[in-house]
């Protein structure tokens, strides 16, 4: 009998949360020719006719929906609450597993013959398919670190844009800055592939140093990302851009906000602080507290960026 009148307190207590939240989640798919692709649709609870909706785009790697990385320990949720927090303010958002990754895993291709541009793609689809649905009144991209880039790329037919924590340089200008730090001998040998493959050659004999990063499969991929500069492909929208970037980030630049913008006069600039790259509240400068955060899902996402981005949508 205890047993039972505990499971009807968790019954109750789980329909008084779900009651509390400021958002429906609902599963959605994105049917394309070399597999479907899974996401969450979360609409504010209470919505008065149509309402903005915004994609989100995930960074580079196996990165979900919710800004989590099997790479990594512990989970940081980073979308996940950018989404609820939207949610909250009245603006519906779609996230998505990228193909090959979570619960997209079955449509993504051998790695030999994954493109940066299947990538775009897949976010023209789901803007496509945003579009179509009559309860938006605007579909706008949010696009995080890579998915900065994708999102541009993906722009057509968006109503505007949202650069968090996205690059300013081509993907291989930016390695070669991760890379710096290498013994000059490792360091030298990763700049001469680097070299290579953005000239669209392979590099047949990758130093044993750096196979993780040049091995065999995955270079048509990179030469594939290589091709694009972010500059270009944010001189050349035409709708409304914002451009957030937080001075605490380890892996973008306060400098790589500053070419966006130069390269997009019109665009608005916001910078935030304490903001690390998983759009975290981290107000240490230690570089390893910086990194821990990367699996805490008890630090917040920066208030700022919420409030920036909020704005910007409505």
């Amino acid at each position: 009998m205890r047993f039972r009148f505990l499971i009807l307190a968790l019954l109750i207590a789980g329909n008084l949360f779900a009651a509390d939240s400021a958002y429906v989640e609902i599963r959605d798919t994105l049917h394309t020719p070399t597999g479907d692709l899974y996401g969450s649709l979360m609409l504010p609870k209470k919505m008065k006719g149509k309402v903005p909706v915004a994609l989100i785009i995930a960074g580079s790697g196996p990165t979900d929906r919710d800004g989590n990385t099997p790479a990594l320990p512990g989970r940081n949720n980073s979308l996940r609450y950018l989404a609820e927090a939207l949610a909250a303010n009245g603006i519906a958002t779609l996230r998505y597993d990228k193909r090959g990754i979570a619960a997209s895993v079955a449509a993504g291709a051998k790695e030999e013959d994954l493109r940066f541009d299947q990538y775009v793609q897949d976010a023209a689809g789901w803007v496509q398919q945003l579009k179509r649905d009559k309860q938006f009144s605007r579909v706008s991209i949010i696009g995080h670190s890579e998915g900065s880039l994708i999102g541009m790329l993906a722009a057509r037919g968006a109503d505007r844009i949202a650069s968090l924590c996205g690059a300013g340089v081509p993907a291989d200008s930016l390695i070669r800055k991760q890379l710096a730090n290498l013994p000059p001998v490792v360091r030298a040998s990763a700049y001469q592939s680097l070299d290579s493959l953005k000239n669209g050659l392979l590099v047949k004999k990758p130093s044993i140093y750096l196979l993780s990063l040049f091995r065999p499969s995955v270079q048509p991929y990179l030469i594939s990302w290589f091709r694009y500069d972010p500059r270009t492909a944010i001189a050349s929208l035409k709708i409304p851009v914002l451009i957030v970037q937080g001075d605490n980030d380890l892996q973008v630049s306060l400098e790589d906000a500053t070419t966006l913008k130069k390269a997009c006069p019109k665009a608005k600039l916001k910078i935030v602080k304490d903001m690390n790259h998983v759009l975290k509240l981290v107000e240490s400068r230690d570089a390893k507290v910086n990194g821990e955060a990367y699996s805490d899902p008890a630090l917040p996402v920066a208030p700022r960026l919420i409030e920036a981005v909020v704005a910007f949508l409505r």
